[in-house]
């Protein structure tokens, strides 16, 4: 939680931060839906469950957290955190989409 409301920020501070958690959206989308089918992969193959459900709860907590920090600081960056992560979601389905085919 920031002491200073994001509003006090000058324009170009405000503009940096909601690009860097664009930026880190995308990245953390990535990580996440990629880990994703690797763990549905490593399921459908019959590896350890447990390791895979402890690691799909890890993932999922880090998800949260860093959504939950993201609306500590405002509306605008959970926003572009978020928009980040949809996207990147929508490039790794992409990519696992033809890796199928």
């Amino acid at each position: 939680m920031t002491l200073l409301p994001f509003g006090a920020f000058p324009a170009w501070a405000a503009l940096a931060s909601v690009a860097a958690h664009f930026a880190g959206g995308l990245a953390l989308g990535r990580f996440y839906f990629h880990g994703l089918w690797r763990q549905t992969r490593r399921l459908v193959a019959g590896a350890g469950a447990a390791t895979t459900i402890a690691l799909m709860i890890a993932r999922f907590a880090l998800l949260g957290a860093l959504l939950t920090l993201a609306s500590f600081e405002g509306a605008a960056p959970l926003l572009a955190l978020t928009l980040g992560v949809l996207i990147a979601r929508r490039a790794v389905m992409r990519g696992v989409g033809e890796a199928r085919s």
